[in-house]
């Protein structure tokens, strides 16, 4: 449908973006993901996804990326990583791909309004969320090559 090629292209642009394809010249990298459930946050389950399965692959890589999800709630309060039903209820939903080097932002998509200022509030949030995050690949990395 439009709504997962719409993710697709995101999700493709994130990628291409960090993937140093120049040093592998005629070469196709196929990247799967499969949805098996969506409890909310899709888009940035699926940055991450990627993320660690480029990672896994062993293929070099610019920088790192993550997804945040926010959801800007009607009382103006920024929730992070929400869940379906939140998603629902938010006045907007802003997904973000951060890059690990300096926190500079990939990929942004929203859904619903937002001032500048609110936008700018969830991007901090956002960014610093991303130190979370990439504390987890470390973690993640660590225990799968320290066996």
């Amino acid at each position: 449908g439009v709504l997962e090629r719409s993710r697709e292209q995101l999700l493709r642009q994130t990628c291409e973006a960090v993937v140093l394809g120049v040093l592998h010249p005629r070469t196709a990298i196929s990247l799967v993901l499969q949805v098996l459930s969506d409890a909310g946050s899709l888009l940035s389950c699926c940055l991450n996804a990627a993320c660690m399965a480029l990672l896994d692959a062993g293929l070099p890589l610019a920088a790192l990326f993550c997804g945040v999800t926010c959801a800007l709630q009607p009382d103006g309060t920024i929730l992070l990583d929400p869940t379906a039903r939140q998603e629902q209820e938010a006045r907007a939903i802003l997904t973000f791909a951060i890059a690990s080097s300096e926190r500079k932002v990939l990929m942004t998509t929203t859904k619903g309004s937002c001032s500048v200022e609110e936008m700018q509030q969830c991007l901090a949030a956002a960014q610093r969320a991303a130190d979370t995050i990439f504390q987890f690949y470390r973690d993640s990395v660590r225990r799968r090559y320290s066996k």
